[in-house]
């Protein structure tokens, strides 16, 4: 496999392979300081960053590479060169291309007409490096018998949550994701992939509108922002009021199992989608988390530019 487009095109021997190395990178951050000696990676980012871009940066220069950020307004896509052309030309120049953006689509072009790795950084329907980051952070706290436990996403059913469902599916793991029905649940296209790769790997997928139930005997609580990059301003009021029975807060914690754990992929807003206690007390793993963007990072770049991903 060339690109790392979505998350679902990712089999669990992929996973396994990157979730080690990414272990191994992150107690020895140099390792395979020479894998990319002499060799350039574009980062494209059309939204705001701050864990991406510098995980992204520090990752290609650990592997000795030159990291070569160029933000939305700086390419003449925005003048109207076409996305294919724009793959082509960065393909002459880089080894490698990871981009943060809005549609699922450009992604998935770039991807098509460049000759070179392709790694999707966030999209508006994925976010498959979030997922390695998080499954490194989980596999650190219970291990890799992972048999009689749940994780549980509450809030928004955005690009986290079909993340989370498929990503949960590919480790065979029990995975909830607790949220409001209507607009804001997750599409019901990535829920019934989730289940189609659930059906192969012996996982459980679950959506409920129930935070209590989801959140019992839980061994992980999720949560990221109630308003996302680019939701509009003029629902918030409506999203609060739906998304507020979904918070995590001590009392919904307490319905968790004992070693269990906070995560969030941050920013967090305190005191909405999560209480302030609960993100800076004792269960929460939310620096070791983002920690380990740049060691997945690391590890999905080592592995593509080697041509060692097989994909499913």
């Amino acid at each position: 496999m060339k690109d790392l487009l979505r998350t679902e095109h990712l089999s669990r021997a992929d996973v396994e392979l990157l979730l080690d190395t990414a272990a191994d990178f992150a107690q020895s951050p140099l390792r395979s300081h020479t894998a990319l000696h002499n060799k350039s990676v574009a980062i494209y980012m059309t939204k705001p960053s701050t864990r991406t871009r510098l995980a992204s940066e520090t990752a290609v220069a650990h592997l000795g590479g030159t990291p070569i950020f160029i933000r939305g307004d700086e390419l003449q896509l925005g003048r109207g060169e076409t996305i294919a052309d724009t793959a082509k030309i960065i393909s002459g120049y880089c080894d490698a291309l990871i981009v943060r953006t809005f549609a699922q689509s450009d992604i998935d072009e770039l991807g098509a007409h460049a000759s070179i790795p392709v790694i999707n950084g966030l999209s508006d329907d994925d976010h498959p490096t979030q997922l390695l980051a998080d499954w490194v952070t989980i596999r650190e706290n219970f291990g890799t018998d992972i048999k009689g436990r749940k994780f549980v996403y509450l809030g928004d059913g955005n690009n986290m949550t079909h993340a989370w469902l498929i990503m949960g599916a590919i480790m065979g793991a029990h995975v909830v994701a607790a949220t409001p029905g209507g607009k804001w649940a997750p599409d019901a296209a990535v829920v019934t992939k989730a289940k189609e790769i659930a059906a192969k790997s012996g996982a459980t997928i679950e959506v409920t509108n129930d935070p209590e139930s989801a959140a019992s005997g839980a061994s992980v609580l999720y949560t990221d922002v109630w308003m996302s990059m680019g939701d509009p301003e003029a629902e918030r009021a409506e999203k609060t009021k739906a998304l507020t029975p979904f918070a995590i807060t001590e009392k919904l914690m307490s319905l968790t199992e004992k070693d269990s754990i906070f995560m969030h992929c941050l920013p967090a807003h305190r005191g909405e989608e999560v209480q302030a206690s609960v993100i800076d007390g004792p269960k929460s793993v939310i620096w070791r988390e983002a920690f380990h963007r740049r060691t997945t990072i690391q590890a999905l770049l080592y592995h593509l530019t080697r041509d060692e991903i097989n994909g499913n």
